[in-house]
């Protein structure tokens, strides 16, 4: 089975030649509210940035998902791993439809992995115990 993986992005309209503007990881939390609803119903992987609520932890725990951190600000370079965007809903809102994204060697890294692990919190602690 095929797990769908939402990237909450931010993009900018395509220039010529190009599926997808400038598209840039936003901040994940946002829709903390949903998340955890989408993962039980199989929602493999979220892509963003920032830290999730521990409702969301717990969601990605129970099924065996992953939550990957894109770098904001790279907004430009992550777009040139973008293959191919079509708009599957919402059309009328412009760059903020929801999109079906092809990609490829997409750089994200794990934070927070099936098991729970979070890099935010062990970065924290690997930090705190070097200094």
């Amino acid at each position: 089975m095929d797990r769908n993986v939402i990237y909450y992005m931010g993009p900018s309209p395509a220039r010529e030649e190009r599926p997808i503007g400038s598209a840039g990881p936003t901040t994940a939390s946002r829709m903390d509210k949903y998340a955890p609803n989408l993962i039980d119903l199989g929602l493999g992987a979220m892509v963003g940035k920032g830290k999730r609520s521990q409702a969301v932890i717990d969601a990605i725990v129970r099924n065996g998902c992953v939550y990957f951190d894109a770098v904001g600000g790279a907004g430009a370079l992550l777009s040139k791993r973008i293959l191919s965007s079509e708009v599957v809903a919402y059309d009328d809102l412009g760059t903020e439809a929801i999109r079906r994204l092809e990609v490829e060697d997409f750089p994200v890294i794990v934070v927070i992995d099936s098991e729970g692990n979070n890099l935010y919190e062990t970065a924290i602690q690997e930090y705190a115990e070097k200094n």
